[in-house]
C-alpha cells in the first residue's frame, strides 16, 4: 500500500542518501509519518540556522560600535535631549576604548544601519527570484546551496576580525551576498512542508513549526554572546560553520515530496497515506511529475488577499526586524535599574523577545484556526503591539524584571501576526480556490508575501540606525506608527470576516461558510 507503480519505482534512486541509509538499517521502507517527522525536523533545523546566522550581526554591533549617543539613552518617550547622568558619562568613557573601525567613528551607527539595509535589500529582492525558481527546480538542492552560501559569507564577515580588515566596502559586499543566499530559505521550507501536510489545523501546526524563527534567534544570540568575549569574529564564524553543516544534513535527509521517495499522495487532511476506498483531500502541492504550469509572478499578485497581507507584512516585519537587529544594542546602551548591562548579558536578555514570539506565533495560529479568521487575528495582534511598544520604551528601564516582562509581551504581539502571515496565510493563499486546482504557486506566493515584508524589514533597521543617533524615542514612535498601519491594511479583509461571522450566526442549520478572505 502506498507504493507507486513499477514504472515509477525509479523514484527510489532519487531518495536522499540519508533516507536510503535509514531504510537499509531498518530493512524496510520508512512509513509516511516517519517521512513527515523527518520533513518537519529537517526544515525546522534548516530555517532555525538561517535565523541564527543572521541574528549574529545584532550581537556584535555593540562590539563594533560601543559608543552610544547621549540622546539615545533617555527614558521618557517624548524627551529627546538632556544632560548626561554620572552613570552614562562613566559608561561612555569605558566604551570609548573599544570598537572596530570604521564602525567606531561618529557615523558608526549609521554604517551599521547601512549594512542591515544592504543585507535585507538584497534578501528582499532575492526572495522574489527564489520563490519563482523554487517552483521550478529540486528544492533539496536549492536549499542546500543556499545554506552553504550563507555559511560561506557569514564566515567571511567574521574572518575580517583576524584579517584586520577595516574597509567598509568589504563588509558591505559580504553582507549583500549573504542576503542573496539567505533568500533561498523561506520559500523552500514552506513549499516542502506544504508538499507533505494538508489543510487541517494549518494555523496551529505551522504556528508551532514556525517557532524555528525564534529558536534560531535565541540560539544565534546565545552562541554569539558566549563567543563575543573571545573576539567578535568567532560570533560570526561559528554560526556560519553550523549552517553550512546543516546544509549537508538537508542534502542527505530532506525528501521534497512524497513521490520523490516512492510514496503515493496523501489522503486525509493531516497528510496520511492514501488508502483504498478513502476520500481524497487535495494536498498543498501536487506531484512534481504532474504537468501543471507554475503560476506567473503578476498572476500571483492578483490572487485575492495576497496584496493586503503582503503590505501588512511590510510594516509588521519592519517592527520585528528592527528588534531582531537592534534590540541587544538598545539594551546594552540603556540604563536599567541604575546600571548598564554588558553586551553578553544584553544579548542573552534579548532572547526573551523571541521566546514571547514563540508563544505569540502559536497563539495566533490557534486563535485563527478556532475563529476561521486570519485577518481579524493578525490585525488584533498588531493593534495590541502598539501599547506594548509604548510600555516597553517608557517603563522597561525600571528594573530587569520589568524589562523582561514587557519585552516578552512585546515579542508576543509583534511576532504573532508575522508568524501567522508568513506560514498559514501564505499556504492558504498559495492554494487559493481562484487557482482552479493549480498547486504550483505556493513558493511564488510565499516569496511575494515574505519578499514584500522583507523590504520593510530592510527599511526599519536602516531608519533605526539614523533615528537612534538622535533619540531612541523617535525609533519607538516609528515602530508604533508602523504597527498601526499594518493593522489598517487588513481593514477590508477584517470587515469581510466580521460580516461573514454575523451571517453565520444568523443562519442556523446551514453549513458554516468558508473564510471569505481566503476562499473568495
Amino acid at each position: 500500500m502506498g507504493l507507486l507503480s513499477e514504472s515509477e519505482r525509479d523514484a527510489s534512486h532519487k531518495k536522499p542518501y540519508g533516507i536510503r541509509f535509514f531504510e537499509w538499517m531498518r530493512k524496510r521502507p520508512l512509513s509516511f509519518k516517519a517521512h513527515q517527522a523527518i520533513v518537519l525536523l529537517v526544515t525546522f533545523l534548516a530555517y532555525a540556522n538561517y535565523h541564527a546566522s543572521r541574528k549574529t550581526t545584532s550581537i556584535i554591533k555593540s562590539a563594533l560600535d560601543p559608543l552610544s549617543p547621549d540622546v539615545g539613552l533617555k527614558f521618557n518617550l517624548w524627551k529627546t535631549s538632556g544632560s548626561s547622568t554620572p552613570v552614562e558619562s562613566s559608561h561612555r568613557a569605558s566604551l570609548a576604548r573599544g570598537g572596530w573601525a570604521p564602525f567606531d567613528a561618529a557615523e558608526g551607527t549609521s554604517l551599521l544601519g547601512e549594512l542591515d539595509l544592504a543585507f535585507l535589500g538584497v534578501y528582499a529582492g532575492g526572495m522574489y527570484f527564489s520563490g519563482h525558481l523554487g517552483d521550478r527546480m529540486d528544492l533539496r538542492i536549492f536549499l542546500t546551496l543556499g545554506m552553504l552560501g550563507t555559511g560561506l559569507f557569514t564566515t567571511l564577515f567574521g574572518l575580517g576580525y583576524w584579517a584586520n580588515i577595516h574597509v567598509f566596502s568589504y563588509y558591505l559586499i559580504v553582507q549583500m551576498l549573504a542576503g542573496l543566499f539567505q533568500s533561498t530559505g523561506w520559500p523552500s521550507v514552506v513549499a516542502v512542508v506544504g508538499n507533505w501536510f494538508g489543510k487541517s489545523k494549518r494555523g496551529l501546526i505551522m504556528g508551532i513549526w514556525n517557532a524555528h524563527t525564534s529558536v534560531g534567534n535565541i540560539s544565534g544570540s546565545l552562541v554569539a554572546s558566549a563567543l563575543l568575549s573571545y573576539g567578535w569574529g568567532w560570533s560570526m564564524v561559528a554560526p556560519g560553520l553550523i549552517i553550512a553543516f546543516s546544509g549537508l544534513v538537508v542534502f542527505l535527509f530532506l525528501p521534497v515530496h512524497p513521490e520523490s521517495v516512492g510514496i503515493d499522495k496523501e489522503g486525509d487532511d493531516l497528510g496520511s497515506p492514501k488508502k483504498s476506498g478513502e476520500g481524497i483531500t487535495e494536498p498543498l502541492l501536487k506531484s512534481a511529475s504532474e504537468t501543471e504550469k507554475a503560476i506567473g509572478f503578476l498572476e500571483a499578485w492578483r490572487i485575492p488577499g495576497v496584496a493586503p497581507f503582503a503590505f501588512c507584512l511590510f510594516f509588521a516585519k519592519l517592527v520585528a526586524y528592527t528588534f531582531l537587529y537592534w534590540l541587544p544594542f538598545y539594551i546594552s546602551h540603556t540604563v536599567i535599574d541604575g546600571e548598564y548591562l554588558s553586551s553578553t548579558t544584553a544579548g542573552n536578555l534579548s532572547t526573551l523577545f523571541d521566546i514571547g514570539g514563540v508563544v505569540g506565533g502559536i497563539l495566533a495560529g490557534h486563535i485563527s484556526d478556532r475563529l476561521g479568521a486570519r485577518a481579524i487575528t493578525a490585525a488584533s495582534f498588531m493593534y495590541c503591539a502598539i501599547p506594548a511598544l509604548y510600555c516597553y520604551r517608557s517603563y522597561g528601564h525600571i528594573s530587569i524584571a520589568m524589562n523582561s516582562g514587557l519585552m516578552f509581551i512585546t515579542g508576543m504581539f509583534v511576532n504573532g501576526p508575522y508568524a501567522l502571515i508568513t506560514t498559514a496565510v501564505s499556504a492558504d493563499l498559495g492554494t487559493h480556490s481562484s487557482l482552479n486546482g493549480n498547486s504550483r504557486a505556493l513558493a511564488t506566493v510565499t516569496a511575494i508575501i515574505d519578499g514584500t515584508g522583507s523590504v520593510g524589514a530592510a527599511i526599519g533597521p536602516l531608519l533605526t540606525g539614523y533615528l537612534s543617533a538622535k533619540s531612541w524615542s523617535s525609533v519607538f514612535v516609528m515602530l508604533m506608527v508602523s504597527a498601526l498601519i499594518a493593522g489598517l491594511f487588513l481593514t477590508r479583509l477584517v470587515i469581510a470576516e466580521v460580516t461573514s461571522k454575523i451571517e453565520e450566526s444568523n443562519s442556523r442549520g446551514r453549513i458554516p461558510s468558508r473564510n471569505p478572505v481566503l476562499e473568495v
